[in-house]
């Protein structure tokens, strides 16, 4: 997952392998099949560098597996996997994943914190996830949601920030998000990953939901920010994409891979939009 040079041909840094593919997940929630086929659709076109890894429930391998044995890949599915059975059912997944590296090459292991992110459960964690597979860890925001996101880093898990979703709860504020930040860059090396709401580039407002969605363009400015001492609400709250542009563009490649090992991707149900949202703006 570390983001050597060159990196993927003709992506700027700050955008190599930024998206993760939740194209599983709601609000799409395609079929297996037809998520893989856009998939490897993807992988196979221009911005492919943007694309990050391919996000599975745990609960679903079986299903995952039967369609990649018809799919035969030539190489081995860059795989996130989504724990949805319980801390439990971890040691059986990844075993399972592991027992199909022909198909399957595990990255990354995502699962909700319980409300109270305790010692014992973070070692859990750490025991069941091998060394070089990347922990995300989801701590519920509330009362004492940024303590908890400091005990996540301080196991050596990725602190992961939900950004939306279908109610308007699951958005967080602006004063959130840059908390969560702050938290973040206070932490050396620490790395988070977002997910939900964020496929387009630009903070807006959606017309059917009323929803004020964040954007991950903003994410972006806004860690970069954090990283200088700037002003990162201002980024956060922003809609001027072209400014919002100009000031990732000036970001010199040694500040961009600062700013993408700080942010290290996030979760999208489209690959479509986030592209479409670069090219206009003239950062692809």
């Amino acid at each position: 997952m570390e983001l050597t040079p060159p990196g993927p041909r003709g992506i700027p840094p700050l955008f190599a392998r930024l998206v993760d593919d939740s194209a599983l997940f709601p609000p799409g929630a395609a079929s297996m099949p037809d998520a893989l086929r856009e998939h490897f659709e993807i992988r196979a076109s221009e911005h492919a560098g943007v694309l990050g890894v391919f996000l599975c429930q745990a609960s679903r391998l079986p299903e995952l597996i039967t369609e990649l044995i018809k799919v035969k890949p030539k190489q081995p599915l860059p795989l996130s996997l989504i724990i949805d059975t319980g801390l439990g059912g971890v040691p059986k997944a990844i075993s399972i994943v592991e027992s199909r590296n022909e198909l399957l090459a595990l990255r990354m292991v995502e699962m909700p914190a319980p409300s109270d992110v305790d010692e014992v459960w973070l070692e859990r964690v750490s025991e069941f996830v091998p060394e070089d597979v990347v922990r995300v860890v989801e701590p519920r925001r509330g009362v004492g949601w940024l303590d908890g996101v400091r005990k996540v880093i301080e196991h050596g898990s990725r602190p992961k920030i939900r950004c939306g979703g279908l109610s308007s709860e699951n958005f967080p504020s602006v004063d959130e998000v840059a908390d969560f930040l702050t938290v973040i860059s206070g932490a050396p090396g620490a790395s988070f990953k977002a997910t939900n709401s964020l496929h387009r580039a630009v903070r807006h407002t959606d017309a059917e939901s009323g929803f004020t969605h964040h954007g991950f363009l903003n994410l972006l400015v806004a860690s970069a920010r954090c990283l200088s001492g700037k002003d990162v609400r201002e980024a956060l709250e922003s809609t001027d994409g072209k400014a919002l542009a100009e000031e990732a563009s000036d970001l010199s490649e040694p500040a961009a891979k600062a700013v993408r090992t700080m942010f290290a991707c996030y979760a999208a149900a489209s690959f479509d939009e986030p592209v479409a949202d670069l090219g206009e703006l003239g950062l692809l």
